[in-house]
């Protein structure tokens, strides 16, 4: 479908699921919820972290984990394809090529286009390592590779897309970088605790886009997946100025956001915060103090 019927601002759809450790009834829920959103003229559809599942322990974990050739994941490749639409699959459990011999899985990200290629593929590198105390215990770095390195902001429909995943929104390092590559749109795929989220989510996505003037598209894990694992939700889009123009509201659901990249670019034009930035001091600074420089 051409950018004329979809009009001047692309729209873009946002699922929230609650993903189980039953491949098939995520599949079921997600692509009924991608063909949804292109009745709606979404030009991309972002699915939440673990969109494939969530296991109930480590090892079914990685035993429903699958390299990317596989059946599972080329199911959505041949859905994109179908439906001609941009699908930001935002996390993967994959076997990467070193699986034989580590028995690790990547926390992997992709973007696939209309035509169903695969355009771009981000390995999670920050790992959620946390423990609070009577709260929330969770050790990804137990079975999970660290990606080595940020992809490149994609050119898509609705703007440049850089990709990334969950905790890595706590790393504005990251985010910058992004957007000092010409990231216009911050795409943070999520399983956010439910304790976490509380705390964090909405304030974490917010600041992200002031910080970096780019939108942030959020898609969530929401609900209890297995009687262990409870995530967040609130699934939501947010604007460079830091203002919510989307959110999911409880249980499976979408929600839409157009992309103004007009108005991006005016915000930048009227207050050029990375024209000032001055990361020569930043790095001096560190390096003097002791620190790595950012």
């Amino acid at each position: 479908m051409s950018m004329g019927a979809r009009g001047s601002k692309p729209l873009n759809a946002i699922c929230q699921v609650t993903s189980m450790p039953d491949r098939e009834h995520n599949w079921t829920t997600c692509s009924q919820l991608v063909r949804e959103a292109t009745r709606r003229d979404a030009c991309i559809v972002f699915l939440p972290e673990a969109f494939d599942f969530i296991g109930s322990y480590m090892e079914e974990t990685l035993s429903l984990a699958e390299p990317l050739e596989g059946d599972y994941l080329q199911r959505y490749v041949s859905l994109a394809r179908e439906w001609a639409v941009w699908l930001s699959l935002g996390g993967f459990h994959e076997r990467g090529k070193d699986w034989e011999s580590t028995q690790w899985i990547y926390n992997c990200h992709l973007l696939v286009d209309p035509k169903g290629c695969v355009v771009a593929t981000y390995r999670k590198i920050h790992l959620f390592d946390v423990e609070l105390e009577g709260r929330v215990s969770l050790k990804e770095s137990t079975f999970t590779n660290p990606g080595s390195e940020i992809v490149p902001p994609v050119p898509t429909p609705a703007g440049k897309v850089g990709l990334a995943i969950c905790y890595d929104l706590r790393f504005p390092e990251m985010s910058l970088a992004l957007a000092q590559a010409g990231a216009e749109i911050l795409t943070y795929p999520s399983a956010f605790t439910a304790t976490t989220g509380a705390a964090h989510w909405e304030v974490l996505l917010r600041t992200c886009t002031i910080e970096t003037q780019c939108y942030v598209v959020a898609a969530a894990q929401t609900g209890q997946h297995h009687p262990r694992c409870t995530s967040f939700g609130h699934s939501m889009v947010v604007d460079p100025w830091g203002s919510i123009v989307a959110q999911c509201q409880e249980g499976p659901s979408l929600c839409y956001a157009e992309i103004d990249l007009t108005y991006l670019h005016h915000l930048h034009q009227e207050m050029p915060v990375f024209a000032h930035r001055q990361p020569r001091l930043y790095g001096r600074a560190a390096a003097e103090w002791g620190f790595a420089p950012p």
